[in-house]
Order: C-alpha cells, then sequence, then structure tokens
C-alpha cells in the first residue's frame, strides 16, 4: 500500500493535521481502535484562549510556572499567540463553545490559572471539537480513515522515514508507504493500573523511537490528575472529575470532611497534597464536596459527570464523592521541533506523542488541546512547503522482515518493557543529578 501522508492516530491531533493539508493529496489516517476511542474525546475540562494582549504575560507565566520553568519559551509562545486562529478555525467548523447572553464566549478557569481563559462545551469539550473535526474529515474525498489498525514498526532506511508496517483487523501484517509520516498515537496511559486514558493507548510511538534511536524528550514527566472518581475495581478506567469543576468551588476534605488544602494548586503540586492526606487518614481516597455549586451550575457545566456519578450512586447536589489521583497525562514523548519535525526525515510527532518542549514537567490544565492543534497545523503546513517525492520506489517489500512481528503479543510486551526502563532510567538520572 502507499499514500502521500499516512497519519497514526485519529484524536483531534491527527485529524487537525490531516484537515490542513492539500485537498490534493493522498491522506491516510489509521487508528488502533474505534474512531471514538482518542483520549481526545475524554477531554471535559476545556481549551485555553488568549482573551486579549493584557493576558500575555499572565497566561504565559501561568503555562511556565505549571512546567516548573522546564517549557521551551518558543514553544509556549507560539502557542499562546497560535490560539484565537485555531479558536476561528474551531468555531467555523461548528464546534459549539459556551456563549454569554449577549453571544460573547464563555470563559472558566481551572487549577494553575491566574484568570478566567477556558473555553467549554459543557464537560465534554473534547468530544465537541473531536467529533466535529472528525466529521469534517470524513467528508474530505482525499482523506481516507482506517479503525482497528495498529502501527508495529516504521519502515526506516538511512535515517529517513518510509512509512509504517501495520496489522488490520484481519492480523494482516502489511507496510504502508509514505512520502511523509505522523506519529500521533496518544500517551503511554495503558502501561499503567489506574489511569484516565483508554487501555489501548501504550506509547506505541515512543516504542518505535526507541527502536529506531529517533530523539526523545522528558519520557520520565508523567502527569498524575489529582481528581479521579475512586472506584474498587482495578481495571477499570478512572473517571476523570475534571478541573473545571474545582475552578467552580469544589473543594476537598479529609476523612473528618474537614478542607486541607487549596483546590487550585497545580495538579502535581495538589496531587502530592492529595496522596499526604490520604496516607495521614490511612485511606484509599479523600472526599470531593460540589455542594457549594449552585445546581443549574452542574447540571448546565458538568451534565456529563453528574450523570456517571449518579450511575455510580452518588447524588453530587447533596453529598460527597470519594476521588483519588490517576495517571492522567505524558508531557514527554518524541521530541519534536516547532514545526514537529523530529530527528528522523520525513517523520513527524503531534499531539501527546510529542514533545515539542511547551509543557514542561508539568501540564497546565486546559493547555493539551490547545498544543495539539497548534503544532498539528503547523506540521501540516511545513509537508505542504516540503517536497513531497522522497525515492520511495528504493524501498521494496521484500526488505521487510514481517515474521519478526507475527508474535504481536511479545512485541507489544517488548515495546511495554523498553518504554518503562527508559522511564525508570531517566527517574534515578534525575535523582542522582539533584543530589
Amino acid at each position: 500500500m502507499k499514500t502521500d501522508i499516512l497519519i497514526i492516530g485519529a484524536g483531534c491531533a491527527g485529524l487537525y493535521c490531516a484537515l490542513h493539508l492539500p485537498k490534493d493529496r493522498e491522506i491516510l489516517l489509521i487508528t488502533k481502535d474505534k474512531l471514538e476511542h482518542s483520549d481526545s474525546f475524554l477531554a471535559q475540562g476545556g481549551i485555553c484562549m488568549l482573551k486579549d494582549e493584557s493576558d500575555y504575560e499572565s497566561y504565559y507565566n501561568d503555562t511556565m510556572r505549571a512546567g516548573h520553568y522546564e517549557n521551551n519559551p518558543r514553544s509556549v509562545e507560539v502557542m499562546i499567540r497560535s490560539s484565537q486562529d485555531v479558536i476561528e478555525d474551531l468555531i467555523g467548523c461548528g464546534v459549539d463553545f459556551k456563549r454569554e447572553a449577549d453571544g460573547s464566549l464563555c470563559f472558566t478557569r481551572e487549577g494553575g490559572h491566574s484568570a478566567k481563559r477556558i473555553l467549554f462545551h459543557e464537560d465534554i469539550t473534547g468530544e465537541e471539537i473531536t467529533g466535529r473535526l472528525l466529521a469534517e474529515a470524513k467528508r474530505r474525498p482525499n482523506i481516507k480513515i482506517v479503525e482497528y489498525c495498529t502501527m508495529l514498526d516504521l519502515i526506516c532506511k538511512d535515517g529517513v522515514c518510509y512509512g509504517a508496517v501495520v496489522c488490520d483487523r484481519q492480523e494482516k501484517i502489511f507496510p504502508i508507504k509514505a512520502s511523509f509520516t505522523v506519529l500521533a498515537c496518544g500517551g503511554i496511559g495503558g502501561l499503567y493500573r489506574h489511569t484516565t486514558n483508554y487501555r489501548h493507548l501504550t506509547g506505541d510511538g515512543v516504542a518505535v523511537a526507541l527502536k529506531h534511536g529517533i530523539a526523545l524528550e522528558h519520557v520520565n514527566y508523567v502527569q498524575i490528575h489529582p481528581t479521579t472518581l475512586y472506584s474498587e475495581e482495578p481495571q477499570e478506567k478512572s473517571f476523570l472529575i475534571s478541573e473545571s469543576v474545582r475552578g467552580e468551588g469544589a473543594v476537598l476534605y479529609n476523612s473528618r470532611k474537614e478542607r486541607f488544602v487549596n483546590e487550585l494548586l497545580p495538579r502535581d503540586v495538589l496531587t502530592q497534597k492529595i496522596y499526604d492526606q490520604m496516607q495521614k487518614d490511612d485511606m484509599p481516597y479523600v472526599w470531593l464536596s460540589m455542594e457549594h455549586i449552585p445546581a443549574e451550575e452542574l447540571n448546565g457545566h458538568f451534565p456529563n459527570i453528574v450523570k456517571h456519578c449518579r450511575e455510580k450512586g452518588y447524588d453530587v447536589f447533596h453529598e460527597c464523592i470519594p476521588v483519588v489521583p490517576a495517571q492522567h497525562y505524558f508531557m514527554g514523548g518524541v521530541k519534536a521541533d516547532l514545526n514537529a519535525r523530529t530527528s528522523m526525515d520525513r517523520l513527524f510527532a503531534v499531539g501527546e506523542t510529542a514533545c515539542n518542549g511547551v509543557h514542561g514537567k508539568n501540564r497546565l490544565a486546559s493547555n493539551s488541546l490547545l498544543e495539539s492543534l497548534v503544532f498539528a497545523k503547523r506540521a501540516a503546513q511545513e509537508m505542504t512547503r516540503s517536497e513531497f517525492d522522497c525515492k520511495m520506489e528504493e524501498i521494496s517489500v521484500k526488505d521487510m522482515e514481517v515474521s519478526a512481528y507475527q508474535n504481536l503479543e511479545a512485541l507489544a510486551e517488548k515495546y511495554k518493557t523498553n518504554i518503562l526502563k527508559e522511564i525508570e532510567r531517566l527517574n534515578k538520572l534525575c535523582m542522582i543529578q539533584s543530589q
């Protein structure tokens, strides 16, 4: 099989990238599971936007502070400066952000932010944005989307990427040649026992990068979300209780129903406070109360959270719910520049798979959707400016050792082991350097 651009992943980054590529180019977008099973659909809180120039310095400082000043300043600047353009694109695609009575955009605030600058659609902003992008992609005749198609490896020669080896839903293994390949395959949550991510998101982009010596960055920077609904079922995907709930007034209590922390601290700081309190109380969770938020606000802003909690037996209007931190987001990944280029020629990385330095050591709430879209569009623009002829015919199918991919379970376990070893190695290195 052959295509102009192969995009591996169908979340908001992969879709937005595809939509900004030339309409006369053939684009193949593959996804490991069903289309709606990307973490982009799970994003509850919202997407940041620079409201006006007076907010720039504050927004920039909030992002840098949350990232412990390990962010790439230029990447942060590019993201913030591009935010209004991205929001204009999304509104043009039909994204229905919450509006004030006068028709202006409505903004909310989340932990780590010093001002209200987050746009939202109820508590399913990711679903609203990604669903609209997916609908538009399906309308484009030059974009082909294939579900249940897993990347097993990259096709590489002399430091150039020529596509990928994939496995379809019939477990047929074959190569896809491409002039450009984009890794948009999500994070590493599926490697963890407790995670808000879909289980099939197992760091495939990081795994192939490790195999081929493609530069990585900050793969030990893993964000834990402070508030997910506690469940006694260890394999159940953790249900996220959005940062926005605390932004609108929800409070955290210890086992004696006493408030013990500022709920709007950055996520990593708040997570540690919660862990400390759980240890003091000898409890596997702490309590979150939404009882102070007006009922109309809960029903209007957080209907999905209200509904899910009710299904689990909790009345959020009159009682606390148990919450616990869980793995949520991957700040590291395949190292990418401002145009999403990796260290391998003709290979790009966007979304949670990539690390362009925006987030630093800790992601500021609601920057993830924005960062994914900003750099996905820049990747598309960079590919559009580039020459498409990359001598794909030099790569022969005969060169592909398909037998090496026959044992899919063993391959997956090997990739998982390699990723976790790299995370552990870097964590130990960081501890040594800090001593």
